[in-house]
């Protein structure tokens, strides 16, 4: 018996604002000539009633959480040419803008991709608590991606000592 062997791939960007219709217009192309199944954003910084400009042909299902400020904002498109490949069974997310999950089926097998933008100041402290939040939907099936902003060191924060010992 010959099985058809279908697979996803996911792309992940942090667009750092989608406001300029030229950035939304580059990310738009990247996104179409990567042909990936599903693409991931984090920090579009548009406001609930910006998330018309969120269109990519080609793209028509998009699951997108935001603040009501220009601040955070998360997505998660689906390709229509690749839709065969995962059908997605429901989604959720947050009124803030930093997470978006969708639950879907890839050959029949339960498979769920969580999309995480970490506010700046408590990163780590937030991604653990979103994941305990979320322990019942999530399994060995869950794909995560992340804008982690999380600092690797003191010097990764931008608070680190701005006037050094002058030399004599």
């Amino acid at each position: 018996m010959n099985r058809i062997v279908s697979h996803i791939s996911i792309l992940t960007l942090n667009v750092n604002g989608l406001n300029d219709p030229l950035k939304r217009h580059r990310m738009a192309e990247w996104i179409r000539i990567h042909q990936s199944s599903v693409c991931c954003l984090q920090e579009t910084q548009l406001t609930h009633k910006d998330s018309h400009k969120l269109k990519v042909k080609g793209w028509k299902k998009i699951f997108h959480a935001n603040e009501h400020q220009k601040h955070a904002g998360i997505s998660i498109f689906m390709s229509d040419k690749k839709k065969k490949d995962l059908k997605v069974t429901t989604g959720k997310k947050d009124k803030e803008g930093h997470y978006v999950m969708i639950k879907g089926l890839v050959q029949q097998e339960n498979i769920t991709i969580l999309n995480i933008y970490a506010p700046n100041s408590r990163a780590p402290k937030f991604t653990k608590q979103l994941l305990l939040d979320l322990r019942n939907e999530i399994d060995g099936n869950t794909i995560i991606v992340e804008n982690f902003n999380t600092p690797l060191t003191a010097l990764d924060t931008g608070h680190q000592n701005r006037n050094p010992t002058k030399k004599k």
